[in-house]
């Protein structure tokens, strides 16, 4: 009879980790998909092989600028920034086991996105002054949500409050500034506010592409002790979780790849929250959700950015298209956690 139970658990999980590789196999060939698609499609769409021979240091007129300039940057910005949203998101979610603690609600891009309005209405900055105040808006937002939140133990429920409440004033400096802002500045706020690969240059890029291949094999390293994390405080602890330690390794390594992406492309909107629902959905229980969660993010953004510029005669950012998507799912999270009883 012993021998029969530990067939069934071993079969068990087998079969999860097969689900598991199946699942994160079919996310990683989407994205390649995707990204192959973002270098293809354009005004022209140019075959295979130009594409290719660009990408390899070939001077071919019309397609280089085309490719290297414009959809090259444009493709890895998304990549990089979803995964990051998608990948952060799901660590807030796990972490502090609430599906709506994410970095949009809990006030950390509205730090960013504060800062970056101010320099683009009040300093009349360039992209570069904007993407680095946004950085260090997200950065300084965080250290005062976990300041005032602080307590005699660590609080979940603390901690979402005083991020709602941040996320609330700087909602309303955001609105003030747009107010009293130059008219000419305005329709450049809202392109930044909207989230959008739009303009992405090359040389933008390096800070979030270090920032995601460093922390993220972090968060990996660290995702059992995430899981662990999930069974709440005193389980986590008895199971030998360094909890304080871990949380701020976790928590410092999403809220840095969500500054670097927010600050690359804007906050483009529900990819953080949508992400690790979908890919906890499509992975099931028993493994790690935070590659899928990151595939989910780069396949949302990319499919999102391919949405807006080719389904419609106008021309959307890629938040507008999420945003879309993601407002419903938050308004059934809502009412299924009504009626749960969680409110």
């Amino acid at each position: 009879m012993k021998q029969d139970t530990v067939a069934y658990i071993q079969a068990g999980r087998r079969q999860r980790r097969r689900r598991w590789l199946l699942v994160t196999s079919l996310l990683a060939l989407l994205s390649i998909l995707l990204c192959c698609a973002m270098l293809l499609l354009g005004n022209t769409i140019y075959p295979v092989d130009e594409v290719v021979r660009t990408l390899m240091g070939e001077q071919l007129k019309g397609v280089s600028f085309a490719v290297n300039t414009i959809r090259l940057p444009r493709m890895l910005a998304g990549l990089f920034a979803g995964f990051a949203f998608g990948l952060a998101g799901n660590t807030f979610q796990t972490l502090l086991r609430n599906p709506l603690a994410n970095p949009n609600v809990i006030g950390i891009t509205a730090g960013s996105s504060a800062a970056a309005v101010f320099c683009i209405l009040i300093l009349h900055a360039g992209r570069a002054y904007v993407s680095a105040a946004s950085l260090a808006g997200g950065l300084i937002t965080v250290i005062i949500i976990y300041l005032l939140s602080k307590g005699k133990s660590f609080s979940i429920g603390r901690l979402i409050l005083v991020g709602i409440g941040i996320q609330a004033m700087l909602n309303s400096v955001i609105s003030y500034l747009l107010l009293i802002g130059s008219q000419q500045d305005i329709p450049a706020a809202f392109r930044w506010l909207s989230g959008s690969l739009n303009g992405v240059q090359m040389d933008e890029l390096p800070p979030l592409m270090i920032a995601v291949l460093i922390f993220v094999p972090v968060t990996v390293l660290l995702s059992k002790s995430l899981s662990i994390l999930e069974l709440g405080e005193k389980s986590a602890t008895t199971l030998g979780v360094g909890t304080d330690r871990t949380r701020l390794l976790l928590i410092l390594s999403a809220v840095i790849m969500i500054a670097f992406a927010t600050s690359t492309t804007g906050p483009i909107a529900f990819v953080a929250f949508l992400s690790g629902p979908i890919a906890k959905r499509l992975v099931g229980v028993g493994f790690s959700n935070v590659i899928p969660a990151g595939l989910v993010g780069v396949v949302l953004v990319l499919a999102s950015d391919l949405i807006g510029q080719f389904a419609f005669e106008t021309r959307y950012p890629v938040g507008i298209i999420t945003g879309i998507l993601g407002a419903p799912y938050l308004i059934f999270l809502l009412i299924r956690m009504n009626r749960k009883g969680a409110f």
